[in-house]
């Protein structure tokens, strides 16, 4: 099986929070239908060290302009406060790059106002963090806006700052990387913190390990 690579953008400022889920998950081969088929590679504007917004040093390990979409399964480009300051435009370019190509991308709170100046929001359904913050970019898009946790338009997938648990559960499907019984057991797991899941993620996870 040849290893997929999930690209995750760090800029500096990133928000901790919001691609937690989904990087754990993809790493993480437990309950995957086929484990250990992705891994993820973080990408910087450059190759120095970023620092999140929980003071957590990251250390690149490419660069952006060293990406390209065939070499990827995914870009995920989370929030951060340098994207409202009108950084990381080389992003959303590139984000532009690989849904050309076909490539899904996974945008989440500010990174959504990126794609949004960058004209990528005008003709796709998305979401974000509230209309009117879109609204602020001057975007052409506000038709196609929709008031969900996270919302999955061909390849591109948006999401609001407060929802990283449904931008992970629409990443984990565009991925394919669990069956469909196994992803809503997931998500409700911790979704709801009911135990009546675990109880079913760990049957299921059994039932694959017999096949």
């Amino acid at each position: 099986m040849k290893i997929q690579t999930v690209h995750l953008f760090v800029p500096d400022t990133l928000a901790d929070w919001e691609p937690g889920f989904a990087v754990a998950g993809i790493n993480k081969p437990a309950f995957q239908t086929q484990p250990g088929r992705y891994s993820v590679k973080t990408v910087g504007l450059t190759p120095t060290p970023v620092k999140t917004i929980g003071g957590v040093t990251i250390l690149p390990d490419m660069t952006l302009d060293e990406l390209e979409p065939a070499q990827s399964a995914m870009l995920i480009l989370p929030g951060a406060d340098s994207w409202d300051e009108g950084q990381n435009t080389e992003a959303a370019q590139k984000a532009k790059e690989f849904l050309a190509a076909g490539v899904p991308v996974a945008a989440i709170c500010g990174a959504t106002a990126g794609l949004a100046r960058a004209g990528i929001l005008d003709d796709k359904r998305h979401t974000s963090n509230a209309l009117e913050y879109l609204q602020t970019t001057d975007y052409q898009g506000a038709a196609l806006y929709q008031n969900e946790p996270a919302v999955t338009d061909g390849p591109l997938i948006t999401a609001g700052a407060t929802a990283p648990l449904d931008f992970a559960y629409h990443i984990f499907k565009k991925l394919d990387l669990y069956s469909a019984e196994t992803l809503e057991a997931w998500y409700g797991l911790f979704k709801t913190g009911e135990a009546s899941y675990f109880y079913k993620l760990m049957a299921l996870a059994g039932r694959a390990s017999e096949a």
